[in-house]
C-alpha cells in the first residue's frame, strides 16, 4: 500500500472548506496523498460504469484538457467513466482525487489497484469510512456528496437513467454547484441520463473550452496544441487557416475524403477547442 493513512476533522487546518458548507459534511475524512488538492479548483468527472467508446473518449479528453490547465479532476475510482477521468488527468500531467465508498485501504473494483496506488502517490485518495470498511450499495451514494462537495463543477459524461452519477449531479445542484452534461445519441441507453439532465436544466458541454471559459481559466493558444493532433486533423486545420473560413464541401474536394469522415474530424476538433462552426462555415478558434 502506497502512502500513510491520515485523517482530518471539520475545523481542522486541512479539512476542505467547501465541504464545511454542504449538508451532512463528513465528521472525519481519511486520506492518502496530498490533502491540499481537496481545497484547490476541482471539476468532478463522473458517469456510468458501462462506458461506451464515445464516453471513454469524452471522459479521457475532457479530463486531460482540464488537468493540462491546472484543474484537479475528481471522481470515484469506479470502473468506466470514473477510471477514464482519473487516467485522463494523469495523462494530462495534472492531479486527480479519488473519493472512495469504502475504507481508504480497500480498492473497488480490485482491477483499479494500480491506479489507486498511482493516485495515492501523486494525487489524493479520500474516504469518510475507516480503514478496512467494505463498500456497499449504500456507501457509494453517500460518497457522491463528497465528490460534488469538493468540486466547483460536476460534469456527467455518460449515464443511464439508473446511474449513480445522476445522484452526484442532483447533490451538486443542491449544493449550489454548476452541473454540465455531455450530450449523447438519443438511441443510446447510456445517454438517456445525460440528455435528461440537459432537458432538466444542466448545461450541455459541447466544447471543452467552454468549461474553461466558464471557470475563468485562460486557454492555451491554438498553436501550442497543434502537436497533440493527428496528421488528418493538422491537415484540416491547415486548409481552414489558408482560407479563413471553409465549408465541408470544400474540405471534401481538397482532401478527397467523404463528408461523413470530414464531419467526424471537425467534431473532434470542435471538442478540442481548435475550430468552431457557424452558419455552415468552419473557422479556426482563437
Amino acid at each position: 500500500m502506497t502512502g500513510e493513512i491520515k485523517s482530518v476533522e471539520p475545523g481542522g487546518k486541512y479539512y476542505p472548506e467547501l465541504l464545511e458548507h454542504i449538508k451532512n459534511p463528513p465528521k472525519e475524512l481519511y486520506y492518502r496523498g496530498d490533502i491540499s488538492l481537496a481545497s484547490k479548483l476541482s471539476v468532478a468527472v463522473v458517469g456510468t460504469r458501462r462506458a461506451t467508446r464515445y464516453g471513454i473518449w469524452a471522459a479521457m479528453n475532457l479530463s486531460e484538457k482540464l488537468a493540462g490547465h491546472g484543474v484537479v479532476v475528481t471522481s470515484g475510482l469506479a470502473a468506466g467513466i470514473d477510471t477514464c477521468g482519473h487516467r485522463g488527468a494523469i495523462k494530462g500531467g495534472g492531479k486527480t482525487i479519488a473519493v472512495l465508498g469504502s475504507g481508504i485501504d480497500v480498492c473497488t473494483p480490485a482491477s483499479n489497484r494500480k491506479l489507486m496506488d498511482e493516485i495515492a502517490e501523486d494525487g489524493l485518495l479520500l474516504s469518510e469510512y475507516p480503514p478496512g470498511a467494505p463498500a456497499s450499495k449504500y456507501t457509494f451514494p453517500q460518497r457522491n456528496r463528497i465528490i460534488s462537495g469538493i468540486s466547483a463543477v460536476t460534469v456527467v459524461v455518460e449515464a443511464g437513467l439508473s446511474s449513480g452519477s445522476l445522484i452526484t449531479a442532483e447533490l451538486a445542484a443542491e449544493q449550489g454547484r454548476e452541473v454540465y452534461a455531455i450530450p449523447g445519441n438519443i438511441d443510446s441507453v447510456y445517454s438517456l441520463g445525460t440528455n435528461k439532465l440537459i432537458k432538466e436544466g444542466a448545461l450541455p458541454l459541447i466544447v471543452a473550452d467552454d468549461l474553461l471559459d466558464d471557470l475563468g481559466i485562460k486557454r492555451n493558444p491554438v498553436e501550442s496544441r497543434m502537436a497533440e493532433l493527428g496528421k488528418a486533423e493538422r491537415d484540416i486545420i491547415g486548409f481552414i487557416k489558408g482560407q479563413s473560413e471553409v465549408t465541408v464541401d470544400y474540405l471534401c474536394r481538397r482532401t478527397g475524403k467523404q463528408p461523413s469522415e470530414i464531419n467526424g474530424i471537425i467534431t473532434v476538433l470542435e471538442i478540442k477547442g481548435m475550430v468552431y462552426t457557424f452558419m455552415g462555415k468552419i473557422f479556426v478558434a482563437k
